[in-house]
């Protein structure tokens, strides 16, 4: 990601408080600081050695492992973008990541790795930041297509849902979430979140001056190394 992307969705600041007080707006939601971190954050996955799929890091955990001047600098990058986001209120929460569960019930599948976007129902953003691994995935708006406005999957899940395309079954594709799903068009060229930036990215609330940001976990490839992830 550069500041000259032509992806005019995004807008790249060069601070954390940029980051929190630049105003969403005129095609942009979403917003990049953009760093260079300069720490070993291979190190502090590989000194935790985890084997689950994936689970929450504690400060503690941090502060209690044993590593290089390099290890210990990307603890502190760790520690202090979350203290950043403690102190707006918020409640950051560091991921290590082999995999998450997928969705292999439904006929549109609504877990991360589908290109989604947040929901709440008060004002709010999602701060981002991928430190190891592959990093999140992003597409623009207009090349994309949420699930339910396709014909033929809309015609699926009102199969499945067994009424009449009402109110009702507006509120079965909310409840299930299918309305925040969403497809790349052919022409789509999805970009990534790169390593070390941090993020804050639009939610779908009521009132948002503009559309959500549509994201989605990097596809689960064989080898790939686990991620760190703090999101809030």
């Amino acid at each position: 990601m550069s500041s000259s992307s032509p992806i005019t969705q995004i807008k790249i600041v060069q601070s954390f408080e940029q980051l929190i007080n630049t105003p969403f707006g005129n095609g942009t939601n979403a917003l990049c600081w953009e760093r260079a971190l300069s720490a070993d954050f291979t190190e502090v996955v590989a000194a935790l050695s985890l084997c689950e799929e994936i689970i929450t890091i504690e400060d503690a955990q941090l502060l209690n492992l044993s590593l290089s001047e390099a290890g210990q600098s990307a603890v502190h990058i760790l520690l202090e973008d979350q203290r950043r986001l403690r102190d707006l209120g918020l409640s950051p929460v560091l991921d290590w990541i082999r995999t998450y569960p997928r969705d292999e019930d439904s006929r549109v599948p609504t877990d991360v790795y589908s290109f989604h976007a947040d929901s709440a129902t008060v004002e709010t953003d999602t701060f981002l930041c991928t430190y190891h691994g592959s990093p999140s995935e992003g597409i623009r708006n207009d090349e994309s297509i949420r699930q339910i406005d396709i014909p033929q999957t809309r015609t699926t899940l009102l199969q499945e849902f067994g009424g009449e395309d009402n109110q009702d079954f507006d509120e079965y594709l909310k409840e299930a979430c299918y309305h925040l799903h969403y497809a790349a068009l052919p022409q789509a060229k999805p970009f990534s979140f790169g390593l070390g930036h941090l993020w804050r990215i639009a939610v779908d609330y009521p009132g948002c001056p503009v559309p959500p940001c549509i994201h989605r976990a990097p596809p689960n490839l064989p080898n790939h190394p686990p991620r760190l992830l703090l999101i809030s």
